[in-house]
């Protein structure tokens, strides 16, 4: 493959030479001037219009199915097979415009193709899937002039540089003239590789790499991003800078569906989440609507003046109180059960004696969720 080259900014084009038409020094002769008065019988009639005749082309608006909705992915039962292989099974959620979802789920749960059915990349065996209201069965085309796409694993070109390599998207995207150098600045700008431009793609890291490839979905200013495992491999300081980018382009009003195995930064940047184990989705929702339905992942922390062997064997004959762990100074309990429950909890235990100098509560990570609800399954 020949890389294109780098193209000319308009600044810098040089002035057409050509010659004047009504310079004497012209070899075009110069035409004679016409004279509206004069008839011209070799003129041509004009033909009566024809109604039967075709009329050109006029490219009509195509309406989305949910245009100017506040839902801007959704997946409706969504399923795929692969011979015996269910890939993904009777999946549905739905993305508010501007959020950032995380996709959460083990190696094989179903994650990369649900997304790339998303990214018009594969259809679906059963089921229906929505990109900014249009479908990516019916209006393929729509979906992905509204879509960037950053895969897990990309391919790029090794002599190539990252001018010629984004240049090339924005081309092939139909950005033209001033248009396309102005986003092309702009990408190189917003990913931190302006710096990298005549460099050649094989001599860049694997975190620039995965700048330029999210430069590659932004060329084109889509309004739905899907990031398949954009922070892997990263670093500290590129995984801080990755979070930066989504959250700012998450201000912008972008809507982002993000799947990543670092559940820590993903509880951080993310409004909602779904968790997906075998092709099954288990839970959806923002973190702490999961932690709310799972009133089993509430711990409290009791702290008190008396032996925590003596205060953890009065919580373990409360019915409230599981996983009783006694600590140094302290004892967590997994409780289950409301405030008044709670309040009813520390009043018994400090009428039997137990002098009680703290009660925390706190909501499990997304990561102990996430342990919890899944269960190792591979497909």
């Amino acid at each position: 493959m020949i890389a294109p080259q780098p193209p000319v900014p308009e600044a810098n084009l040089p002035e057409a030479n050509l010659p004047d038409a009504n310079s004497p020094d012209s070899p075009v002769p110069k035409p004679a001037a016409p004279n509206p008065a004069a008839p011209n019988p070799a003129a041509p009639k004009p033909a009566a219009p024809n109604p039967a005749a075709p009329q050109p082309h006029v490219p009509l608006h195509v309406p989305a199915v949910h245009e100017e909705a506040a839902v801007c992915i959704e997946l409706r039962r969504l399923h795929r097979y692969f011979g015996d292989t269910k890939a993904v099974r009777d999946i549905s959620f739905s993305v508010r415009r501007g959020q950032v979802f995380g996709y959460i789920g083990p190696n094989g749960a179903g994650k990369t193709t649900s997304m790339k059915i998303l990214a018009t990349l594969d259809l679906p065996s059963y089921g229906e899937a929505f990109v900014d209201g249009f479908s990516v069965i019916n209006d393929p085309e729509l979906v992905r002039h509204r879509l960037g796409y950053m895969p897990d694993s990309f391919g790029t070109y090794r002599d190539v540089s990252c001018w010629e390599y984004l240049d090339f998207f924005a081309r092939a995207y139909g950005l033209i003239g001033r248009d396309r150098i102005r986003r092309l600045r702009w990408v190189l700008d917003f990913t931190g590789t302006r710096g990298m431009a005549e460099k050649p793609i094989r001599g860049l890291s694997k975190g620039m790499k995965q700048r330029l490839c999210l430069g590659r979905a932004l060329i084109h200013d889509p309004s739905v991003l899907i990031l398949d495992e954009p922070a892997a491999g990263l670093d500290p300081r590129a995984r801080i800078e990755l979070r930066r980018m989504i959250g700012e382009l998450s201000a912008r009003g972008k809507t982002l569906l993000v799947s990543s195995h670092i559940l820590t930064e993903l509880a951080e940047m993310c409004h909602s989440v779904a968790i997906i184990e075998q092709g099954r989705l288990l839970a959806t929702g923002s973190v702490e609507e999961i932690q709310r339905e799972r009133k089993q992942h509430r711990e409290l922390v009791f702290r008190s003046l008396s032996n925590p062997a003596k205060l953890a064997q009065a919580l373990a004959q409360n019915p409230t109180c599981h996983n009783v762990k006694p600590q140094d100074d302290s004892v967590i309990v997994e409780f289950v059960g409301q405030p008044a429950d709670q309040a009813e909890l520390v009043r018994g235990l400090i009428l039997a004696g137990h002098p009680i100098t703290e009660v925390s509560s706190r909501l499990k990570s997304l990561e102990e969720i996430f342990l919890q609800v899944t269960e190792g399954r591979v497909q």
